[in-house]
């Protein structure tokens, strides 16, 4: 195809929105590029580079999905956006799950011991509920900072090795426990 009879990211959305398979294809192949190069920005992060390019286009797909033309962003730009906040998710993710105690951990040998307590699936359920809307609650209502300092004390860190950690000093470490407690108490 040559770049006069190119189509626009607009009317391959739209032809998408009709079923159209090939414009999907085209548009995935378009922005590939782009996924690549934003994956590599997060190199050195516990991912390995075809995890972060398959989360990319997590993203991407995402964005593909969920545009909306009428809200004033190019697409490329809600694209970026898009894929390179799958990236940052999904690192967090993995560094949320690397930082937890082997000492807290529980092998299976202890967990069929506990079959015989096993939740019902509806309070399996609730309980799941329960989490998705703390972790909510949690990322929506307290800023980077204090998350970071609310997930070094849950993992058992004393104030002054917080503020070794974040290179912050202890009372800037008490200030934020302080602010954590208030907002969450208002949150529930």
């Amino acid at each position: 195809m040559s770049e006069q009879t190119r189509k626009t990211d607009i009317e391959l959305l739209d032809e998408i929105k009709g079923g159209n398979a090939d414009a999907y294809e085209e548009l995935i192949l378009r922005y590939k590029d782009s996924v690549e190069a934003t994956a590599m920005k997060y190199i050195n992060s516990p991912l390995e580079k075809d995890d972060l390019i398959q989360e990319g286009m997590i993203g991407l797909l995402a964005a593909i999905r969920s545009y909306k033309n009428n809200k004033g962003a190019a697409f490329a730009t809600y694209a970026s956006r898009c894929i390179n906040n799958s990236i940052k998710n999904a690192i967090r993710k993995v560094s949320r799950i690397k930082d937890i105690p082997p000492s807290s951990l529980v092998g299976l040998d202890e967990i069929a011991l506990d079959a015989q307590h096993a939740l019902s699936a509806e309070d399996e359920y609730l309980a799941k509920e329960s989490v998705t809307s703390l972790t909510d609650i949690l990322y929506e209502g307290l800023s980077r900072f204090e998350n970071e300092v609310l997930r070094l004390h849950i993992i058992g860190c004393s104030y002054s090795e917080i503020a070794e950690k974040l290179g912050k000093n202890p009372k800037a470490i008490d200030n934020a426990i302080q602010r954590i407690r208030k907002k969450l108490s208002i949150s529930f």
